[in-house]
């Protein structure tokens, strides 16, 4: 399949209303396409087909997937080209801004209150697009943002989303696994490095051993490195890998997925403290921002599954962007405000021709 024959394709799925993915792992100039033959919404339970997984932010064992054995595969090579961008200025009203505020403010109180040490809070953005344009769509995204996991799913259920996410949840190679401790949120200047506050770090250490102290029940080796700058698109994070090994005939994908997800980078920790005033505040859905998904290959177990953040949904002629941030005890709620207005412009750079 050449690369217009599959623009051609996605457009007659979507069209038809029939299930698909489109995805790319990060660095890669191969685009993977999944084309599912029926409507059918599949449900993955256990983790062992060989699918796209694609899973909510309250995920509770329930995710969707769509199953290679019911669709078209295809692998696609892209050509890359230089896509120029500048900054897209967000028109917000006062009272958007201040309800943000106001809930950064409660979370922090939270905090304080209950010693908790960390709450991700976040928030939606609608924006009015002319059309859409799946060519475009793909283009922009997929050429943007190599470094990240970028993807494009349909379902008639659940909508069109995409994104480009830079936080890997879980990564496997038979009994070996990968993730990362991803927060702080700067700008990327190329002219300076970032100068890290020390509530950025210390951000950056909670997640980092809440995910230790998760994993090292599950797990018989566990290595953690230091951390680093990490740049995704126009923005840069503090980021710690770490890698082991699973027990021996004790863990599997779904098992370690359930211990890892929600990440305190999405919702925060304790994870019940955390995700109970998420759901009493936040007072919107989430639907499938900061839930995860990936490509299962569960006859080889090498899957590789990410959190999706700087994602959207597409809703005919409406975008709706989600953005967030965690906040700590030292967290000042303007500043918090400004980062989500930062991380707004991943999407919006995909959609500038649109808008």
């Amino acid at each position: 399949m050449t690369y217009d024959s599959l623009i051609e394709k996605v457009n007659s799925h979507f069209i038809g209303n029939l299930p698909f993915v489109i995805y790319s792992l990060p660095d890669s100039t191969i685009i993977s396409v999944l084309f599912q033959k029926n409507s059918k919404l599949c449900k993955a339970e256990d983790f062992i087909e060989d699918s796209f997984v694609f899973a909510p932010f309250q995920y509770e064992n329930n995710a969707h997937c769509i199953p290679k054995e019911l669709s078209e595969v295809f692998e696609v090579p892209f050509a890359m080209n230089s896509i120029p961008t500048c900054e897209i200025e967000v028109e917000e009203n006062q009272l958007n801004k201040d309800a943000y505020c106001q809930l950064v403010h409660k979370a922090k109180e939270k905090v304080q209150a209950s010693l908790g040490a960390k709450i991700v809070v976040s928030r939606s953005k609608e924006v009015a697009i002319k059309q859409i344009d799946i060519s475009t769509l793909i283009t922009r995204l997929f050429n943007l943002y190599t470094p990240a996991f970028r993807y494009i799913w349909y379902h008639p259920i659940t909508g069109l989303w995409c994104g480009a996410s830079p936080e890997l949840l879980l990564k496997i190679d038979g009994a070996a696994f990968q993730t990362m401790a991803l927060a702080g949120t700067q700008k990327f200047n190329k002219n300076k490095s970032p100068r890290w506050t020390e509530k950025e770090k210390e951000e950056q250490q909670i997640v980092t051993d809440s995910i230790i102290s998760s994993l090292e029940k599950v797990t018989s080796i566990l290595k953690v490195s230091k951390t680093y700058n990490f740049q995704a698109a126009s923005l840069v994070h503090l980021r710690t890998d770490i890698t082991g090994i699973f027990n021996k005939g004790k863990t599997t994908l779904s098992n370690i997925t359930s211990v890892l997800h929600p990440t305190p980078a999405v919702c925060g920790t304790p994870k019940k403290t955390a995700a109970s005033f998420i759901n009493d505040h936040e007072n919107y859905d989430r639907e499938f921002y900061t839930g995860f998904l990936g490509p299962i290959c569960g006859k080889e177990n090498c899957s590789k599954l990410f959190v999706n953040l700087r994602c959207m949904k597409i809703d005919n002629n409406m975008a709706t962007l989600y953005v967030g941030g965690g906040i700590t005890k030292d967290s000042i709620d303007i500043e918090e405000w400004e980062e989500t207005q930062n991380k707004m412009q991943t999407m919006l750079q995909v959609l500038q021709p649109m808008l």
